[in-house]
């Protein structure tokens, strides 16, 4: 385990970037209302009179720096988005228990009837570099738990030829391992064979915007 230094980093100066209080997030509102809501008021105003019906339930990390929607050009009502940290998926585990990722998938497979799930990772996940290094000591209450439900990438334990950078094949098999998990869902795993579901799975690189889509058990860049 590599250790980690308990201090805080400094947010980065980035060209454009404004630290947001919450009066710039009113502002911010404000602007939605004036710019925004005139072109969106039909669109906003028929999902409220004919519900949801998504194109896509989107499993993706709750990273502040990939936006689902924004990657993939999304309007309000095209997406219906499942956040958490690394964007996993666990496995079937009908126990009673609280299960947030479970359940969303549960609503949007079952009773929204999505035609595809989307398993949306990323580069610089905070989540797998916790996995794979250990946790910081502020985040081992929910963070570390968390993150063993990837454990069995761990276990296994090699790299593909040619990855020369540990934390990228990480997220890969991360990426891949959700896509797996996914099958476990007994409702999943049927809608799939009776093709009235398709299983997707991307990976989005924060520094270059390169998407990447699973493709034959490896990542291809969308052209």
């Amino acid at each position: 385990m590599v250790e980690r230094s308990p201090a805080r980093l400094p947010r980065p100066i980035v060209a454009g970037y404004i630290e947001i209080d919450m009066d710039q997030l009113i502002q911010g509102y404000r602007k939605f209302r004036q710019n925004v809501w005139p072109d969106e008021r039909a669109r906003y105003q028929a999902l409220a009179k004919m519900g949801q019906s998504p194109d896509a339930l989107v499993i993706s990390c709750s990273d502040s720096r990939v936006d689902p929607q924004s990657v993939f050009g999304a309007v309000p009502g095209q997406l219906f988005v499942v956040r958490n940290v690394a964007g996993l998926v666990p496995p079937y585990s009908p126990d009673g228990r609280p299960r947030g990722t479970s359940a969303a998938l549960e609503f949007g497979v079952r009773v929204l009837k999505v035609p595809k799930v989307v398993v949306l990772g990323h580069a610089q996940c905070g989540g797998v570099r916790a996995m794979v290094e250990g946790a910081p000591a502020e985040a081992r209450d929910f963070v570390e738990p968390w993150m063993k439900i990837a454990q069995p990438v761990l276990d296994r334990g090699r790299m593909q030829p040619g990855c020369t950078d540990p934390l990228t094949y990480y997220e890969m098999e991360v990426l891949r391992l959700s896509l797996a998990h996914l099958r476990t869902f007994p409702w999943i795993e049927d809608a799939v064979q009776a093709g009235r579901l398709e299983l997707c799975g991307f990976r989005f690189d924060i520094h270059t915007g390169i998407l990447e889509q699973m493709k034959d058990d490896r990542l291809v860049p969308v052209e």
